[in-house]
C-alpha cells in the first residue's frame, strides 16, 4: 500500500518532528477529507511520512460503500498494523457497525490504536494528540492558504457539503455521513479562490448531491468579499465563474441530480463561465426500478431534459453511472436501460454490476438476480455503450479543443507527448487526450489548442493547432 507523502518543505528543527504515515481509499469526497486531515497535521507541525518504516504512527482514511471497498479498506488496515503497528482508522468504514452491532473495524482488527466516521479532522487530531504529541510552532509549521492537496498542483476537488437527503435502497452514505449539511458559501468562495491563487486551473465541485446544494439552510443568504450571495447551485456557479484573471479555471460539476433547477446552470455553460459538463447519476432506465431504488426523476422526463440542455448548449458532456442487475430486474427492464442509452447518447458511462451492501435496504428485496447474471448485464450494457462513446469521439475528429495537460511522455523518436483532458473529461474517471509536436517548454497544468486527428474508444489523439 503506498502513502500519501507531503511534497511541502519545512525549516529543520533541532527535534526531530513527529511523522504521520497517511492511507487514503475511496471516492474525491474521502479524499478531500484527507487533504483536511493532512492540512490540520501539517499545520500543527507533523510530518507526513513517505513510507511505513518512516512514520511514527499510521492514519488510514477507509471507504464502506460496496463490499470490495470493505476489503481493501480492511487490507489496508492490517497492512499498517503489520507494518508498523500504531494505526488510526477513519472515514466511512469506520461508522460501519459489524456482527453484533459493535464497530466492524474493532471487531478485525482490535489492535488499531482509534476509530473515527467519515468528515472527523477534529476527532482524527484528537487522537493524533493523545497518541502523538506535538507542540505547535507558528512561525514553522506554516501552510498554504490552500492547505495541502494530494491531487496535481493545476486541478484541486472543492466540496460544497457532506452528506445527503436521499435513502437510495443501495446506498448507506447516509448512515455514515448523515443527512445534508451545506457549507456556507463564503468559505466554500474563499477556499476557491485560494486554490486558485495556488495555481490550481480546475476545480472540480463535489458532494454527496450537488444540486441539493443550500436545502438544508433554505438558500440563506451569506457574504462574499463584502456582497451577498445565496446558498444555492445556481448562485454557487455563477460567482465560481467569476473568479480568476485573465486565464479563467475551468469548473466542473460532479454528483448533479436531475432536478428541475439544473436548467438554471446550462446557460452558464453555453457562455463559458463552468465547463459544458455534467456528472449525473442516473442509475437506471426503468420506471418500476427506479421506484424500488426510491430514484429521484424518471427516465421519460430525463430524456426530454437531456434534449432541451442540449438545445441550449450543444457542446455539453453528459456522464453518468448505471447499475445491472438490480433485485428484481427483468431481462426486458434491462433492455430498456440500453434503449435509454440509445436514445440519451450519453457521453461518458460506468456500469456496475449490483453488489449487495451490508445495511442496504434493497438486500431485502425479492427476486434477486445470479450474480453471474448481473455480470452478464455490466458486460452488455458497456459494449453497448462503447459503440456510443466511441461514435460521439470519432465526431470530434477535425475540431480544434482546449487541452489541460496532466503530464508528459516520451513518444516515437524521443518526441514528447502531452497527455491532458479536455473539457469533456474529468481526472481519473473520463478518457485523455494524447497530444503530439508539443513544445519543450510545456509544463502539466498549462493549457493547450490542439486539434483532433483520430479517435479511439476511449481516447483522443491530437497535434498542436498551427
Amino acid at each position: 500500500m503506498k502513502l500519501v507523502s507531503s511534497s511541502i518543505r519545512i525549516a529543520k528543527r533541532r527535534a526531530k518532528p513527529p511523522r504521520i504515515g497517511f492511507v487514503s481509499l475511496g471516492c474525491p469526497k474521502a479524499l478531500v477529507d484527507s487533504e483536511q486531515i493532512i492540512t490540520q497535521l501539517r499545520a500543527e507541525g507533523y510530518e507526513i511520512a513517505p513510507n511505513y518504516a518512516g512514520a511514527d504512527l499510521v492514519v488510514v482514511n477507509t471507504c464502506g460503500f460496496i463490499d470490495s471497498a470493505v476489503e481493501e479498506s480492511l487490507d489496508a488496515i492490517g497492512e499498517a498494523l503489520a507494518e508498523n503497528g500504531k494505526v488510526i482508522v477513519t472515514g466511512c468504514l469506520g461508522a460501519k457497525a459489524g456482527d453484533g452491532g459493535g464497530n466492524l473495524i474493532k471487531q478485525i482488527h482490535p489492535r488499531v490504536l482509534a476509530v473515527t466516521g467519515p468528515h472527523a479532522r477534529d476527532e482524527v487530531m484528537e487522537h493524533v494528540h493523545a497518541h502523538l504529541p506535538q507542540p505547535h510552532d507558528p512561525f514553522i509549521d506554516l501552510v498554504p492558504a490552500a492547505g495541502i492537496k494530494l491531487t496535481p498542483k493545476h486541478y484541486a476537488y472543492l466540496k460544497i457539503s457532506e452528506g445527503c437527503n436521499h435513502r437510495c435502497t443501495f446506498c448507506i452514505i447516509p448512515s455514515m455521513r448523515g443527512d445534508l449539511v451545506s457549507r456556507p458559501v463564503g468559505s466554500v468562495m474563499q477556499e476557491a479562490e485560494n486554490l486558485i491563487k495556488s495555481g490550481v486551473k480546475e476545480l472540480l465541485v463535489i458532494s454527496q448531491d450537488t444540486s441539493a446544494y443550500g436545502v438544508d439552510v433554505k438558500y440563506r443568504t451569506g457574504f462574499w468579499n463584502g456582497r451577498p450571495l445565496k446558498t444555492r447551485m445556481t448562485e454557487l456557479c455563477e460567482a465560481l465563474g467569476s473568479i480568476g484573471g485573465r486565464e479563467k479555471p475551468w469548473v466542473r460539476l460532479h454528483y448533479v441530480y436531475p432536478y428541475p433547477h439544473v436548467d438554471e446552470v446550462i446557460p452558464l455553460m453555453s457562455d463559458g463561465k463552468i465547463l459544458p459538463y455534467l456528472d449525473i447519476p442516473f442509475q437506471h432506465a426503468n420506471p418500476r426500478i427506479l421506484k424500488l431504488m426510491k430514484r429521484p426523476a424518471a427516465a421519460e422526463k430525463n430524456l426530454e431534459r437531456i434534449q432541451a440542455w442540449r438545445k441550449v448548449c450543444p457542446q455539453l458532456t453528459i456522464r453518468s453511472t448505471f447499475i445491472a442487475g438490480f433485485p428484481g430486474e427483468t431481462e426486458s427492464e434491462f433492455q430498456e436501460m440500453l434503449d435509454f442509452l440509445t436514445e440519451a447518447q450519453l457521453d461518458r458511462v460506468g456500469c456496475f454490476a449490483y453488489s449487495p451492501v451490508d445495511g442496504a435496504m434493497a438486500n431485502t428485496l425479492p427476486d434477486a438476480v445470479p450474480a453471474e447474471l448481473r455480470e452478464e448485464r455490466q458486460a452488455r450494457f458497456m459494449t453497448h455503450q462503447e459503440k456510443i462513446s466511441g461514435q460521439r469521439l470519432q465526431a470530434k475528429v477535425g475540431r480544434e479543443i482546449d487541452v489541460l495537460v496532466d503530464r508528459l511522455a516520451e513518444g516515437e523518436k524521443g518526441a514528447r507527448v502531452a497527455i491532458g483532458r479536455s473539457k469533456a473529461d474529468a481526472p481519473e474517471i473520463d478518457g485523455v487526450v494524447y497530444v503530439t509536436g508539443v513544445s519543450k517548454k510545456l509544463q502539466p497544468g498549462e493549457f493547450l489548442r490542439a486539434r483532433v486527428v483520430a479517435a479511439q474508444v476511449h481516447d483522443l489523439v491530437a497535434e498542436i493547432a498551427t
